[in-house]
């Protein structure tokens, strides 16, 4: 890869198996595990449904990164997912899809998951950091600063900070934040099973019919007359993915993992496999506790986990509950704080791939002293707070209703939108094999092509039925994507080009 303006410094491969792997869990495990139950019952009805939509979501998470595997480790370079689709498809698809994540997908993400820290923070603080700062009139209504908000701009600021270390250093990072988020699920799970004594597993032998489930379209509500179970499970199954969602985050610093060829299939796989046991064990801890309508009735603003904590109270391990409940919430802080680390580390990797394409401002093409793309840090930073500071975002806050129907509409409009480029990629395998077939192949995709194929097919029916049901949503994230268009015929136009992807500008972490 042409290093242009920046031949003095190189990328550092500086993350060993273990980091590479915590990038990926620690991005994946945030708080989709511990809020996404509610809904999903509200969708398919039963708890047996709802481990079924997690299992069959982290499935298609692992078909797709059995097949990125193969892909990753032909392309093992910064923002790698940009660089597949732009060797499969062309430049104008690979800029779609940093135009996405630069914009959309990963600075959303950093500021949602930054505003979920801020909210659990405020909680534990009985609501004290919900003070108005500054108060702005427009137009019919205002326009507010809060003491919150400032909370979510300060952990973009300190993340950015942090990331701007060496690369080294923030996968020791991203190392520790993981080791957190597995202990929390595990808190969760084992406790359920430790300290309540009153529950049962004949709750999975009931379902939510009645369930409130405010907000819920009435083909995705299990119970309501126009119920579908297609559209119930295809609903369940988004909601699953947005938990998923990070299973691909290693081809983001893919340029930066040593022993690209062994370590990236093995943390790409065993983190996926990993992710999807812990996840159908806590569900059966939340069906084991509580019944299927108590489920779908949990506050949208409430994690369920955190009522499943609440009830060890109830079954005499009180003088254990305020200790649990109190690390649940400190922890819950510090998984979204781990999604955030890792999304910020990988995020400013797809501009830096971009520039150094010329299909971004070179700028974002240059790496700091450290071997760090800074340039792309510090901007993808300042974006992820304008929209922490938009009123879009902190409708978020304002109310209990408000705020989860903006979030399921951003989680599953980032997932839809996700897994049109996803979709795209994993297809890749198939032109690699016909274009490339004689190019070595680290790792060669199991169960191929049957695996691909049931990812696309798969994919297909999940975006054809969130068209189906929700066209407005859909519509409106096509429309976000392609917006990039005009952009990408003025870079294209400034006439650089690049031909294949080489590994200069990357070097093994302590090369001079």
């Amino acid at each position: 890869m042409t290093l242009g303006n920046n031949e003095k410094y190189t990328l550092v491969r500086g993350l060993g198996l273990m980091a590479a792997a915590s990038i990926i869990i620690g991005n994946v495990i945030g708080t989709g595990v511990f809020f996404k139950a509610g809904i999903m019952t509200c969708n398919v009805g039963t708890g047996g449904w709802v481990i079924a939509a997690w299992i069959a979501a982290g499935l298609l998470a692992l078909a797709g990164s059995l097949t990125y595997a193969e892909l990753t480790s032909m392309r093992p370079y910064a923002g790698a997912e940009y660089v597949i689709l732009r060797d499969s498809f062309g430049r104008m698809s690979s800029f779609l899809y940093g135009w996405m994540q630069i914009f959309i997908a990963k600075t959303g993400s950093m500021a949602a998951l930054a505003v979920a820290f801020a909210i659990a923070l405020n909680t534990y603080l009985d609501k004290k950091l919900a003070v108005v700062l500054i108060s702005v009139p427009i137009g019919d209504g205002t326009f507010e600063i809060t003491l919150l908000q400032i909370v979510g701009v300060m952990v973009i600021i300190i993340f950015t900070t942090l990331n701007a270390a060496s690369v080294s250093l923030s996968g020791q990072i991203a190392t520790f934040l993981t080791f957190i988020k597995i202990a929390l699920v595990l808190l969760v799970a084992f406790g359920a099973f430790i300290f309540v004594t009153n529950g049962s597993f004949g709750h999975f032998g009931m379902d939510a019919a009645g369930a409130a489930c405010e907000g819920v379209p009435e083909a995705q509500r299990y119970g309501a007359a126009g119920y579908s179970f297609f559209a119930g499970f295809a609903a369940a199954m988004l909601g699953a993915l947005w938990g998923y969602d990070g299973w691909n985050q290693l081809t983001f610093v893919a340029g930066e993992v040593k022993d690209p060829n062994r370590n990236i299939p093995l943390a790409i796989i065993g983190s996926t496999i990993l992710i999807i046991v812990l996840y159908a064990f806590v569900h059966v801890a939340y069906f084991y506790v509580l019944d299927p309508a108590a489920i779908a009735s949990v506050p949208g603003d409430t994690a369920v986990a955190q009522v499943i904590v609440e009830k060890f109270a109830e079954s005499g391990a009180s003088a254990l509950a305020g200790l649990a409940v109190a690390i649940f919430t400190f922890g819950l802080m510090l998984s979204a704080l781990g999604s955030l680390h890792t999304s910020t580390l990988a995020g400013a990797r797809v501009k830096y791939a971009m520039a150094q394409d010329s299909l971004m401002f070179n700028i974002f093409g240059r790496l700091s002293a450290n071997n760090i793309p800074l340039n792309a840090l510090i901007f993808q930073g300042f974006w992820a707070i304008l929209l922490i500071l938009s009123d879009s975002i902190w409708l978020y806050i304002r109310g209990p209703e408000e705020k989860m129907a903006l979030f399921d509409t951003l989680t599953n409009y980032v997932v839809f939108g996700s897994f049109i480029f996803y979709g795209l990629i994993t297809s890749a395998v198939f032109i690699f094999r016909s274009r490339y077939p004689d190019e070595p192949r680290p790792y060669r995709t199991f169960g191929y092509p049957v695996v691909p194929i049931i990812f696309l097919l798969v994919t297909a029916w999940l975006l054809l039925q969130t068209l189906y049901d929700e066209p407005l949503n859909s519509i409106i994230g096509i429309v976000l994507i392609l917006l990039g268009m005009p952009f990408y015929f003025y870079f294209n136009s400034r006439g650089k080009k690049v031909g294949e992807p080489g590994d200069e500008g990357v070097k093994e972490d302590g090369q001079a």
